[in-house]
């Protein structure tokens, strides 16, 4: 059950209005989904995650289906089913195959485990790492 009611276009003010259009025309689609509808009770949050997402989330280096495949493995990693769900979609949508999605979650698995063992062992970083990033 939802912490807040979610809001719909109808009951919406002009500015979470001007947001869900917005949305609406960015993503091509006429339906705003749950996550922006319960974001739309703090309107500044709103605003400011979706401006966030459209600029993270638009072309550049990295092509599409690689965002929502690295939104995917860290919403799985988070443990959120709502994003899974959603970016999961996404991802399949955009070309993700069965294969695809068992492959990454193999690695989210794997990285986690290997990030917690790291981590409870305290290994210190190789040097010739050190300056990569």
């Amino acid at each position: 059950m939802p912490t807040v009611p979610l809001i719909d276009q109808n009951a919406a003010s002009a500015e979470v209005r001007a947001v869900f259009d917005d949305i609406r025309a960015t993503r091509d689609t006429d339906w705003i989904n749950n996550f922006w509808k319960a974001l739309a009770h703090h309107p500044p949050t709103l605003r400011r995650t979706w401006d966030s997402i459209k600029e993270v989330m638009a072309p550049g280096a990295l092509d599409p289906l690689t965002k929502e495949l690295i939104y995917l493995a860290v919403s799985v990693s988070n443990g959120c089913q709502y994003c899974t769900a959603s970016h999961g979609a996404a991802a399949k949508r955009l070309g993700m195959s069965p294969q695809m999605l068992g492959e990454l979650i193999a690695v989210v698995g794997m990285a986690n485990e290997t990030n917690r063992l790291a981590d409870g062992y305290r290994v210190p970083v190789d040097e010739r790492f050190e300056n990569l990033f």
